[in-house]
């Protein structure tokens, strides 16, 4: 099979926007506009900074996932992401599909990811905070935690040079929630985004489209939140199930030095 969607590159909701009624109408129209709004990039950083403001949540995410053989047949699974998260330093997730079952822990000093079907885990030393914990454990061990970008929208400015087109698509709805489309495009990438409207404006839906593999598979998301969680200590932290074994976890090492 060709790479996975775990290892496409993460694609972080900071862009530059085309206001215009329609998306036919906004293909016809971002030839000839500049693909700089300063008022969707501020919607965009509102949203980004109301996530922020989040002390506590808890997230359901339904997933479609297009995975693409050499042949270059595509096939779809479906999954789900859950996570429940206590800022500053607590979280937990569940990553579910046909093929596999994770469960990831955090509670201020460890992380422990767990496969309950095979019942083995590894557990490490973890930063003060979920969003130091998030970086340390991709970088040192490649581990992407899903819905990672939740907690990075808005952040790193620099990411927008990324951007290469935008459109404001227009109002939509996912399920009842009356939100406003957005459609972007970068280096190999094409990526929607569905925010809702009004004083919670939350990402109800994410779409990605890989545009560098003819194929063109695509990552879908919808997701479902509780601002309003009954969270208790305890959903955080990792008890060894009877049975369950401990194993090591190989770190991420760097290309070694060519030869002098």
């Amino acid at each position: 099979m060709r790479k996975p969607w775990t290892e496409l590159p993460r694609i972080v909701l900071l862009a530059v926007l085309l206001a215009v009624p329609a998306a036919a109408t906004a293909a016809a129209t971002a030839q000839e506009t500049p693909a700089v709004d300063p008022a969707a990039l501020s919607a965009l950083d509102r949203m980004g900074a109301y996530l922020r403001t989040l002390t506590s949540f808890e997230v359901r995410s339904r997933t479609t996932l297009d995975d693409v053989l050499d042949s270059g047949q595509k096939l779809q699974f479906d999954g789900t992401a859950h996570l429940r998260v206590r800022r500053p330093d607590r979280l937990w997730a569940e990553v579910a599909s046909d093929r596999k079952v994770r469960e990831l822990f955090y509670d201020g000093k460890n992380f422990t990811i767990y496969g309950p079907r095979t019942k083995l885990y590894a557990t490490v030393p973890a930063p003060a905070t979920v969003g130091e914990m998030i970086t340390a454990v991709e970088e040192r061990y490649g581990l992407v935690l899903p819905l990672a970008d939740l907690f990075r929208w808005g952040t790193d400015p620099h990411q927008r040079d990324a951007i290469r087109a935008a459109v404001y698509v227009g109002p939509a709805h996912v399920g009842d929630e009356p939100c406003e489309q957005f459609a972007f495009r970068q280096e190999g990438v094409d990526w929607q985004v569905w925010i809702q409207k009004g004083d919670f404006p939350l990402p109800r839906k994410l779409v990605i489209t890989t545009t560098d593999d003819e194929a063109q598979p695509q990552y879908t998301a919808v997701l479902e939140w509780n601002l309003a969680p009954a969270l208790r200590d305890e959903m955080f932290t990792f008890t060894p199930p009877p049975g369950s074994n401990r194993i090591a976890i190989r770190e991420l090492t760097a290309e070694p030095a060519p030869n002098q």
